[in-house]
């Protein structure tokens, strides 16, 4: 290790992996902390994503893809089921592998990485952060760095250490589980599947996402509100105790999801905020591995670009070119959702039943939000904007 680092990066999930491979191409200095001793350990996600998603970034690659996806199943309240055909392949990845692969491309580009590097505190000068503190092998240490790039996901202690406000409202995190279960035997594997209805997921949908071998990734996501009164965890056993009884359940994860727009301020003096950590996840699905991915490439490139040219200032530039590219989008994609998340039941299913008149192959995402919001005005328009435009 060096002593100093043009950028250095803490946390390596997509977001700062990208951040960091797209700083060190530039040819300046990178160095990405990683708390967990494995980079893509624990994997916290249902792991789906789109082919575009993914190949803006790496080429498809058998080895993390566990299904190729080419149709999403609605699942209404009655049980009424839609069948989309996609007009653009996604994934269910194996987020290990994948992440390991894209530190792999961020260190042939020339960043370093040191796991098992937990971060607890930041450098200052003049008000600027200018470095990290952190503990490695029992060790406290410390690092400078012209800028620091936070990927330390949801509500980002070193964004708030930094004097940004990270904090969420509990009503918008949504309250997140899944589980991933084998003896799975009644789902197509290039199908996702999605529940909704207050069974299933008040404010919120269910999902079976499969990964093969009669495997599947099986959780949901409830507004806050709603996991104060039932957890997340009490919906996905009902589920599974009425659907799969005899599947083994092989891991379990549970957190949150910041189902919100971008924050406000995702730059301050020295310090940039990428990934869960700026609030890039897409408000309306909860996924966030390519938008990550998005604003970790626009902010490593900015911040290269900000070294380069010795213009400190010119990192906030990050927030225009995040903005332009995705958050102006991920605040309609939230206009939408809040449109859609407090429906009843008997609206899912007259959704369902309006779209099941429609032949198979004149179905799309699109048509299905249009007939969802056909008496709000408002927000088709947003529809339009998003999948029309």
């Amino acid at each position: 290790m060096q002593n100093e680092y043009d950028i250095i990066v803490v946390g390596a999930g997509p977001a700062g992996t990208m951040a960091a491979r797209f700083a060190a191409e530039m040819g300046v200095s990178v160095l990405v902390l990683e708390k967990d001793r494995d980079v893509g350990y624990p994997v916290r996600c249902g792991e789906a994503v789109s082919k575009a998603g993914i190949e803006e970034f790496i080429d498809s690659d058998p080895k993390f893809i566990a299904s190729v996806i080419n149709k999403f199943s609605f699942i209404a309240p009655d049980d009424t089921e839609i069948i989309i055909p996609l007009e653009e392949e996604g994934y269910v990845l194996e987020r290990r592998i994948f992440d390991y692969e894209l530190a792999k491309s961020a260190s042939e580009a020339g960043a370093g990485f040191l796991t098992r590097a937990y971060v607890n505190g930041l450098l200052f000068d003049n008000g600027r952060v200018s470095g990290v503190k952190f503990e490695h092998q029992g060790e406290q240490k410390s690092l400078t760095a012209k800028i620091v790039i936070a990927a330390d996901g949801v509500e980002s202690r070193v964004g708030r250490w930094a004097g940004l406000k990270t904090h969420i409202d509990f009503r918008d995190m949504e309250s997140a589980v899944q589980i991933t279960a084998a003896g799975i035997n009644d789902i197509n594997n290039d199908t996702c599947y999605f529940y909704f209805g207050k069974e299933y997921a008040p404010e919120g949908y269910f999902w079976v996402f499969p990964k093969g071998n009669h495997s599947a990734n099986i959780g949901l996501g409830v507004g806050g509100n709603i996991g104060k009164k039932k957890s997340a965890l009490s919906f996905l056993n009902d589920f599974m105790r009425k659907k799969y009884p005899q599947a083994s359940v092989l891991t379990t994860i549970a957190g949150g999801v910041p189902c919100t727009p971008t924050l406000n301020k995702i730059v301050a003096p020295g310090i940039m905020l990428v990934g869960d950590a700026a609030r890039q996840v897409n408000p309306l699905s909860g996924g966030g591995i390519a938008s990550g991915m998005i604003g970790g490439s626009i902010a490593g490139t900015v911040a290269a670009e900000s070294i380069k040219q010795h213009k400190p200032d010119y990192i906030l530039e990050y927030e225009k070119k995040w903005h332009d590219r995705l958050g102006k989008r991920h605040l309609i994609f939230n206009r939408i959702k809040e449109g859609i998340y407090n429906f009843s039941d008997e609206k899912f299913n007259d959704i369902a039943h309006a779209v099941s008149k429609v032949p198979v192959e004149n179905r799309s995402i699109g048509k299905v939000f249009k007939t969802a919001l056909f008496n709000k005005p408002s927000l088709l328009v947003d529809v339009a904007k998003v999948f029309l435009f």
